[in-house]
C-alpha cells in the first residue's frame, strides 16, 4: 500500500482542509475533495457524522446535525471514498468518534477503509489508554492511527509519541492562532518534541485566516483548517464549492509562504 500520508509531509509545509461529509449531502462532498486536492491540499480530513460530536465547536456540530438529518450514513461515506480514490490519489483521513468505529466492529471498519483507499483514522475522544483497541487493528490493516495532542497533554506528550505513527495533531478549541503567546508557545514546545521525536506535528487550533494560517506554520509542520470551510458550506450549500476553492487556495498559499 502506498504510504500517502509520509509522501505528503515530503514535500514540506502541508495544508490540510476539514468537512463534514454529507453537508449539505454527499455530492457536494465529493466535488468538494476534489476541487480541495486541485486546490493544492495536501491530505484532507473527512469528518464521519456522528449524533453526539462532543469534542465539536457550534460549527462542525452543526454540520454533523444537518448531514445525518439529510440522511447521510456510514456506508455512503466509504462508497464516495471508493468513487474518489478512481479520480484523485490525495491523502484521506477519516476523522470521527470511537463509537462510530466500535459499532460497526473495529477490525471490519478499518479493513473497509484500507479496501476503499483510506489513510488515517483520528479519534477525537480516545485516550492514550484505551489507545490499542483501535490502532493495534488499524496497524494490521494498513491505516494509520492519527495520535492526538491538546494543551492538556503537555505533561504526557512525550509518552503520545513514543506510541505514535504518521503525524500527530495538535489539537485546541480556543483559537490559538489569535494568540500573542502562551498556548502559541505551547505548540511551538510540542511541535519541537514531537519532531525529535522523528514526527511531523500539524496544528488544528480554530484558524480562520491566511495570516494565522501563515504564523502557525512557522512553528508546525503543517495547518488544518475546518471551521472557516465548513462555515463557507453552511453559507452556499451546493454552491460553496467555488468559494471553498478560493479560500484553500489562499490557505495553501499562506502555508507555503
Amino acid at each position: 500500500m502506498t504510504d500517502r500520508p509520509k509522501k505528503a509531509f515530503s514535500g514540506g509545509k502541508v495544508f490540510v482542509p476539514f468537512l463534514t461529509c454529507g453537508d449539505p449531502n454527499i455530492e457536494t462532498t465529493e466535488k468538494l475533495v476534489l476541487a480541495m486536492a486541485d486546490a493544492g491540499a495536501d491530505l484532507i480530513e473527512l469528518g464521519v457524522p456522528f449524533s453526539d460530536p462532543t469534542g465539536e465547536g457550534p460549527v462542525i456540530m452543526s454540520a454533523n446535525i444537518r448531514a445525518l438529518s439529510a440522511g447521510v450514513t456510514v456506508d455512503d461515506v466509504f462508497d464516495m471514498v471508493a468513487r474518489l480514490r478512481k479520480k484523485t490519489d490525495v491523502p484521506l483521513a477519516f476523522m470521527t468518534y470511537a463509537n462510530v468505529v466500535f459499532s460497526r466492529g473495529t477490525e471490519e471498519f478499518v479493513r473497509r477503509m484500507a479496501r476503499v483507499g483510506a489513510d488515517a483514522l483520528i479519534l477525537t475522544d480516545v485516550p492514550l489508554e484505551e489507545k490499542d483497541e483501535f490502532a493495534l487493528p488499524c496497524a494490521r490493516a494498513g491505516i494509520k492511527y492519527v495520535s492526538i495532542v491538546s494543551p492538556a497533554s503537555s505533561e504526557r506528550v512525550d509518552l503520545i509519541t513514543r506510541r505514535a505513527e504518521g503525524f500527530v495533531q495538535f489539537m485546541s478549541p480556543l483559537g490559538v492562532a489569535d494568540e500573542i503567546g502562551g498556548l502559541c508557545t505551547d505548540i511551538a514546545e510540542t511541535a519541537r518534541r514531537i519532531n525529535a521525536a522523528g514526527l511531523p506535528c500539524i496544528a488544528d487550533s480554530e484558524i480562520s485566516t491566511s495570516e494565522q494560517a501563515k504564523r502557525m506554520s512557522g512553528i508546525c509542520d503543517g495547518v488544518v483548517v475546518g471551521s472557516a470551510i465548513v462555515r463557507l458550506i453552511a453559507e452556499h450549500g451546493e454552491d460553496c464549492v467555488p468559494y471553498v476553492t478560493e479560500l484553500v487556495k489562499a490557505m495553501k498559499s499562506a502555508v507555503r509562504g
